[in-house]
């Protein structure tokens, strides 16, 4: 399925082309919306799931619909201003990239300062969803900003800025806990990290559509350091990620049927590590999109074992 979604699809670089951006969106919108990522909903999915998870996880039985409807908004706007950011500080590495040139601020559809001046608008609004949080949530989803501001900088110091992603991409789950309860638990921590793990699967898969650019260019990952051992690491980090999930839920007194729907989302896992193909990139962006359904089924079993 994911595959036959990815190869009907028309791409100029990584950027779809021909879509609902360009057949509906007023010309003027489109680099920003472009530069949001709007034409690439995963990235707003993978950092909105870990929030929706723990949201579900603090709630007496069904979460709380308000806190869903916030966190999405955030999540899109958050992550449109995350991609502002890192593509502002990338402009350069972009720029000499086949899979990236044609973003809109190496191509020249946005200048750098609008760029900047878009990322505030995008942060206001953002400030403005956090406002509507609890004191010890907003005071949480501050402190993200911290994560978000030194993330794009980590590639260039270590193999391993995946792992910055995953403290960076799963702090819902800290925020969505304390938006319920007003602090923190076990069950969050725990789940932050679970998350942590699942990133640095996910995100490596991803990387590997970038490894020979990267090295040409001095660009550091997770894909260039462990290569051809990449398979074997998955298992490590999935079947971690899997582990903590189930810990997580127990720390939250979830119920049997959390452990029993978890088993299709271990199977989701199985299949990834089972069919990667991490030298065809077609195949890495389709095991790389796949996870969002990993994380609706874990949200499946969450809600599952509150129910029970």
């Amino acid at each position: 399925m994911y595959s036959a979604m990815k190869h009907s699809t028309t791409l100029l670089g990584d950027i779809p082309v021909d879509n609902w951006i360009d057949r509906h969106a007023p010309a003027a919108t489109r680099p920003y919306l472009r530069l949001m990522r709007l034409d690439r909903p995963i990235g707003t999915w993978l950092l909105l799931l870990p929030g929706w998870w723990s949201i579900a996880m603090a709630a007496d039985r069904w979460p709380d619909l308000r806190l869903f409807v916030l966190f999405g908004i955030g999540a899109v706007v958050m992550r449109g201003a995350g991609c502002t950011f890192n593509d502002i500080v990338d402009r350069d590495f972009d720029a000499m990239v086949a899979r990236t040139a044609a973003r809109p601020i190496p191509s020249g559809a946005v200048s750098l300062r609008q760029a900047v001046a878009f990322l505030g608008l995008l942060l206001l609004i953002g400030l403005g969803i956090l406002s509507m949080l609890n004191g010890p949530a907003r005071v949480m989803g501050a402190a993200s900003l911290l994560l978000v501001v030194t993330y794009p900088f980590m590639k260039r110091i270590t193999y391993w800025p995946q792992a910055w992603l995953g403290l960076t991409f799963n702090w819902g789950a800290l925020l969505g806990w304390t938006a319920v309860t007003g602090g923190l638990a076990a069950a969050p921590a725990v789940l932050y990290i679970a998350g942590l793990f699942w990133t640095l699967g996910y995100d490596t898969i991803y990387a590997h559509q970038d490894k020979e650019d990267d090295a040409l260019i001095g660009v550091k990952s997770t894909a260039l350091r462990l290569g051809a051992a990449t398979p074997a690491w998955l298992v490590f980090f999935y079947a971690l990620a899997m582990v903590l999930i189930a810990g997580a839920g127990w720390f939250a007194g979830l119920r049997w049927p959390f452990y029993l729907l978890l088993l299709p989302a271990a199977l989701q896992m199985v299949w990834q590590v089972r069919t990667i193909d991490i030298d065809n990139s077609p195949d890495c962006l389709d095991k790389f999109k796949s996870n969002r359904v990993f994380g609706w089924l874990v949200l499946a079993a969450i809600v599952a074992g509150k129910l029970h």
